[in-house]
């Protein structure tokens, strides 16, 4: 009986301590996602922030800038067209991210700083904080769908 109750009590500990199958390794997702960021972030600054965004964005991305919801990569696009700015610079790093349980939603937080040249000529710089949600996609691949 004494056996019996040790060998169980290592199979459940040892079941504790496994992966159980189909439950996403959560840890492994977040820095995933880490890399996504960091490497969104390069290349905003390598080939400029609209780039970066249409190539990270969902098709049914959302981005709430000011008072306004932009809804798609097709509005995204326009959106960064009719922007006035000239020396556009983004840069950001994720302070933080977490991975839902089911493993295919995800966000993240970090400073940011932005810096551009206005229409007259003025340059403006804001810095603050970003809130990113991303969205594993079907070839696993992390897109952004809320920024």
């Amino acid at each position: 009986m004494k056996t019996h109750i040790a060998v169980s009590a290592v199979m459940i500990a040892f079941m504790a301590c496994a992966q159980k199958e189909g439950v996403p390794d959560v840890e492994s997702l977040e820095q995933e996602v880490i890399v996504a960021e960091n490497a969104f972030a390069a290349m905003a600054a390598k080939d400029g922030v609209p780039a970066a965004f249409m190539h990270f964005a969902a098709d049914d991305v959302v981005m709430h800038r000011g008072k306004r919801l932009i809804r798609g990569k097709e509005e995204m696009k326009e959106y960064f067209v009719s922007q006035p700015f000239t020396e556009l610079k983004l840069s950001w790093k994720p302070s933080f991210a977490s991975v839902a349980s089911g493993g295919d939603l995800a966000y993240t937080y970090g400073p940011y700083t932005f810096s551009a040249k206005d229409s007259s000529g003025a340059m403006i710089t804001d810095t603050g904080y970003f809130h990113t949600v991303w969205r594993r996609q079907p070839d696993g691949q992390w897109k952004f769908v809320w920024d």
